[in-house]
């Protein structure tokens, strides 16, 4: 017997989607040539795409694998949860009804708790808080400032979603959600890594201000190609899920980097991203 509580989070992911864009991510999932997408430009494994398959398909009894609901099982619907060059940017502006998540239920802990045993790089806690803490090859850090800055056109950091009271949060190099700086046409290499232990996390580099926005996975567009991790899910015993993605920073100018999990990014997780000309 599937349980009515994670049958109920599973639709209501399934709504986000197949109420927020109907037709137009069923076409999205077949492509122009009508044909199946390349799960290789997708931000995860085939290990990823099977556990996410198999875990929504079962969740709602196969009823998810039929009729509007397989987009969200498709190649699209991955695409759209795990992010990539095709992850979207298609919803001009959107509020969470609480109807669609049920009472008082937290899409970052549902979230969290779906994918919580999805496959991909695990970190311990002590390589986090070492990861967290770290400062990047290459960077200067200004704490006074909360700011670090790269001048090479090649930057690597780590980003560690880390739970804090009253609200997450993101560390970088020993800061919290600090402005970061990278020059125009630099290419970026972003590890994040979900430290919290109920709740999902993501992180997208998007348009300045995008933060205001009570739903960004569907607001938020990715300033930049591949700019997005949509979320990871919740640590487990096995340690704290990692994903790394890439981009190149070619237009300068001020963005956010964000959590785009609905409501984070409001409570204050987030910072500004620079790109100097």
């Amino acid at each position: 017997m599937i349980d009515r509580t994670r049958l109920t989070i599973a639709t209501a992911l399934v709504t986000l989607v197949a109420g927020g864009v109907g037709a137009a991510l069923a076409v999205a999932a077949t492509g122009s040539s009508g044909k199946t997408p390349n799960l290789s430009t997708t931000a995860g494994s085939s290990a990823s795409y099977a556990y996410y398959r198999s875990m929504m398909g079962s969740l709602a009894g196969g009823s998810m694998m039929d009729g509007s609901y397989g987009a969200m099982t498709g190649p699209a619907g991955y695409r759209w949860m795990l992010g990539g060059a095709s992850a979207p940017g298609w919803m001009s502006d959107g509020e969470l009804p609480g109807s669609v998540m049920g009472d008082g239920t937290d899409p970052g802990r549902a979230m969290g708790a779906l994918f919580a045993e999805a496959p991909g790089p695990r970190v311990s806690p002590a390589e986090a808080t070492r990861l967290g803490d770290e400062t990047p090859s290459g960077a200067t850090v200004v704490a006074s400032a909360n700011r670090i800055t790269f001048t090479d056109t090649s930057v690597r950091l780590v980003v560690l979603a880390s739970p804090s009271m009253p609200a997450e949060n993101f560390r970088i190099a020993g800061m919290v959600n600090p402005t970061i700086v990278v020059p125009s046409g630099a290419k970026v290499t972003a590890e994040l890594v979900n430290a919290d232990s109920d709740m999902a996390h993501g992180l997208v580099v998007t348009a300045d201000g995008a933060a205001s926005s009570p739903m960004p996975m569907m607001t938020a567009a990715p300033a930049f190609s591949g700019s997005t991790l949509w979320f990871l899910g919740e640590t487990t015993s096995a340690g704290m899920h990692a994903g790394t993605f890439n981009f190149t920073a070619s237009v300068p100018g001020t963005y956010q980097y964000l959590c785009p999990v609905p409501g984070h990014a409001q409570d204050g997780m987030a910072g500004s991203f620079v790109v100097a000309g």
